[in-house]
């Protein structure tokens, strides 16, 4: 296997073949505490300089980082306005006293160009202006085509280091690019970066494509797709391009998802008037039904150990949420809204919270709860929000919203606190989302 970057972690003077920080533990201190959910939050306050080397790709790259951290809610990128020097010498201190009177916490600098033998040379440096120490540091050698995504790793060391969380910049969606009239949307699979960039079409349009699925632990994805025939499930290497059809599903209402090793399935099957939830050995393709009611159990989402699925079903005669064991079993009701329907719910990678849509008088709210159904919160509500899914460290959603009238559904994201809401930027209409793991 080939390994896309070379990494090295580096000091003031001299470079480290390890992965890790060349300062130990005792020099780089702890990452900083924010409170990332209280009501005492404030975001630190980071200036990026620019990178010296080669200007344009010095820029780009700037650009790239800045625009990750302004959309990351906890930290604050400062106006290079107020920068007492715009372009340090990455080899060197910066002048600490001079970014203490700009009210920077943490200083980055850093500088890319290309090495001997033609490929980017990356380095960065994360300086902690109250201890006047280097806090993080790292090189990566790559392919100049990589650059953005260099940016985007370097982005994910920055964030962790100052938090003290996982990053997910370097992470992509898959999601439905539809164009064409509303009356007849051509729905293909395509897949971008977290921030929009890079789109790439996976189906051609032939067919119908719905509910895309990635899965939380390789780069593989499920899909349905309409034809001529029924509905088929199909599993999709986003790294080959290899595509397979997981089965043929005639009562087939929500695609599969993966559980949390990637081994199975769980979708939900219609037979007459019930629908069910089967789960698929994807080595064996043997099916497990988990559910046997007269309702309709849809919209089902492992827990991240797997021991658990969340759900919706009518089975108490409205729209809800439900949690039982993964093997099947009886089912606990979590939602209780009043005079509101729930859909859509989905397992947060950390476990804390179950994100879903609710719908009541009109409105259609993106919201999260606690597995037991406590500290249910709406973190936005419009017209019609949809389809939450959960970035890998479970700090951030991304969901669609449909405008009415003769608009299309665009792709938004959000922090799981609702502190920042941004517009996922794609270049034509984009639905249902879903949020793979950090490539790095």
């Amino acid at each position: 296997m080939t390994t896309l970057f070379t990494r090295r972690a580096f000091g003031l003077s001299a470079a480290s073949a390890a992965a890790i920080p060349l300062l130990g533990r005792s020099a780089l201190g702890q990452p900083r505490e924010l409170e990332i959910r209280g009501g005492q939050f404030r975001p630190v306050n980071i200036a990026v300089t620019n990178f010296s080397g080669d200007s344009q790709q010095g820029a780009a790259l700037t650009e790239v980082i800045v625009n990750n951290f302004k959309r990351s809610v906890y930290l604050s990128p400062l106006d290079p306005k107020t920068f007492p020097d715009r372009a340090p010498n990455p080899d060197q201190a910066p002048n600490m006293d001079g970014w203490r009177m700009s009210s920077a916490q943490y200083v980055v600098t850093g500088r890319t160009g290309r090495s001997p033998d033609g490929r980017l040379r990356t380095e960065f440096r994360l300086w902690d202006v109250a201890t006047g120490q280097q806090a993080a540091g790292q090189q990566f050698i790559t392919d100049p085509n990589n650059s953005r995504r260099v940016a985007h790793i370097v982005s994910d060391a920055i964030f962790s280091r100052i938090t003290g969380e996982k990053g997910c910049f370097d992470t992509r969606v898959v999601f439905i690019d539809e164009t064409g009239p509303k009356e007849s949307r051509r729905k293909r699979l395509a897949i971008m970066d977290q921030d929009g960039a890079g789109v790439r079409y996976l189906t051609k349009g032939d067919d119908l494509v719905l509910t895309p699925r990635f899965s939380p632990s390789s780069q593989d994805v499920t899909y349905m797709a309409f034809g001529q025939g029924d509905p088929r499930v199909f599993l999709l290497s986003i790294e080959t391009g290899q595509r397979e059809v997981v089965g043929n599903f005639p009562g087939m209402t929500f695609s599969p998802r993966f559980s949390p090793d990637g081994q199975r399935v769980i979708m939900s099957l219609s037979q007459g008037a019930s629908t069910n939830l089967f789960t698929m050995d994807l080595r064996s393709r043997t099916t497990t039904r988990l559910t046997d009611t007269a309702a309709i159990d849809t919209s089902p989402s492992y827990s991240p150990d797997g021991s658990q699925i969340v759900f919706e079903s009518d089975r108490g005669g409205g729209q809800q949420i439900y949690v039982m064991p993964a093997g099947g079993g009886g089912a606990k009701r979590i939602s209780f809204g009043a005079n509101a329907r729930y859909s859509t719910p989905v397992w947060s990678p950390k476990g804390d919270f179950i994100a879903f849509t609710r719908q009541r008088a009109g409105a259609f709210g993106i919201g999260v709860m606690k597995p037991d159904g406590s500290g249910e919160r709406i973190i936005t509500e419009g017209y019609h929000n949809e389809g939450p899914t959960w970035a890998p460290n479970g700090l951030y959603l991304m969901f669609f919203r449909e405008p009415g009238g003769q608009g299309g559904p665009k792709i938004y994201m959000t922090d799981v606190s609702g502190r920042g809401e941004f517009s996922v930027p794609t270049a034509s209409f984009g639905s249902d989302p879903s949020w793979g793991p950090l490539l790095s």
